[in-house]
């Protein structure tokens, strides 16, 4: 008994464009340069958002499948029902994250590529923290511009794949061709640089901790949750939150306010957050000073335009500020006015 056609997704070899991809005898797949691979992102993500997802999933799926046969053969079809199961299998093998849609990276990791190039996106060991990113965005920064150029990612990309095969084998026609992939990747205002949000997502760190569900009421804040925090930013173990480290903690706060940010609105934000705790001149934070910025931030209301990490209420009573520092209900309402603010005006910005 024929299906219907509605309980059929036809695999249309005319307009396959993995076809490209295999080998007209073996049909397997060859293996991409780094534009190749570009070009396939581009084609699958249609809409740029950095994921491929819903449809644009189900396409990419439909022509892979297909691709692998012969030019020859006559259009398979495939049923919804075998989709469905497809794309579980597949999102189980390839969706690291779990998040139900693909990354550029996951997609790294089904294609075949230039060694050199895969390597680039195998980040076995995601950096711990903020404060490791903040270092190596003052590293590679060289002038101080508030923006990694193309020379600077040339050479990031240089020192990366160094570390990753303890050889100096790539040539500089190469880097500059792994370097204009990763531009078009992660450049997404297009301006030829990237700014401080776009290199976060090509060295992405292992975990925002400020996003667990412990920071989302203060209620359950305790002692120990703020210890954890301090000594996750304070890297010298010297008792104050400084320097690459405080940018670190501040960089973390502000991706709970906006996805795309830049190197000027991590200072706007400085300025923003730490006058709210009478900050000390001397560049550096206490334990003291990170509570109340943890409590303040804690009793926001969730963000309808952007929530990674939005509250889930919170209660009248602060144990930890009643228990440690009862003056300071104050300088949380402050706080929380600034930080309001702060977020209505980036916001603006868009």
């Amino acid at each position: 008994m024929e299906q219907s056609p509605t309980n059929k997704v036809h695999l249309e070899k005319a307009q396959n464009f993995m076809r490209q991809y295999r080998d007209p005898e073996s049909r397997e797949l060859k293996k991409l340069s780094a534009n190749q691979f570009m070009d396939v992102w581009s084609h699958y993500d249609r809409d740029g958002n950095g994921y491929i997802e819903g449809t644009e999933l189900d396409g990419f799926l439909k022509e892979f499948v297909s691709s692998a046969n012969a030019t020859d053969i006559s259009p398979e079809s495939l049923t919804d029902e075998m989709l469905v199961e497809l794309k579980s299998c597949f999102m189980e093998a390839y969706d690291d994250n779990q998040d139900g849609k693909i990354d550029i990276r996951e997609l790294a990791q089904l294609l075949p590529m230039e060694e050199n190039f895969l390597l680039l996106f195998r980040f076995d060991n995601p950096l711990e923290s903020s404060v490791e990113f903040m270092k190596i965005w003052r590293e590679y920064d060289s002038d101080n511009s508030g923006y990694i150029e193309a020379d600077e990612l040339k050479n990031f990309l240089r020192d990366l794949l160094k570390e990753a095969k303890k050889i100096n084998d790539v040539s500089e026609d190469k880097l500059i061709e792994y370097t204009d992939t990763m531009l078009r990747v992660f450049d997404a205002n297009k301006d030829g640089r990237l700014q401080l949000s776009e290199m976060a997502k090509l060295l992405p760190v292992k975990e925002n901790f400020l996003c667990r569900q412990v920071f989302k009421g203060a209620a359950k804040l305790t002692k120990e949750d703020i210890e954890k925090v301090f000594s996750l930013y304070d890297r010298d173990n010297n008792g104050s939150i400084e320097n690459e480290e405080l940018r670190g903690f501040l960089k973390d706060l502000l991706e709970l306010v906006k996805k795309d940010y830049d190197a000027q609105d991590l200072i706007e934000f400085e300025e923003t957050i730490l006058r709210g705790v009478g900050y000390d001149k001397d560049g550096k934070i206490s334990r003291k000073e990170l509570t109340m910025i943890l409590l303040a931030l804690a009793k926001l209301p969730p963000d309808d335009d952007h929530q990674p990490c939005s509250s889930s209420g919170s209660s009248s009573q602060d144990p930890i500020t009643k228990d440690l520092f009862p003056p300071i209900a104050s300088v949380q309402d402050g706080i929380r006015d600034l930080y309001r603010k702060f977020r209505r005006k980036i916001h603006k910005k868009d």
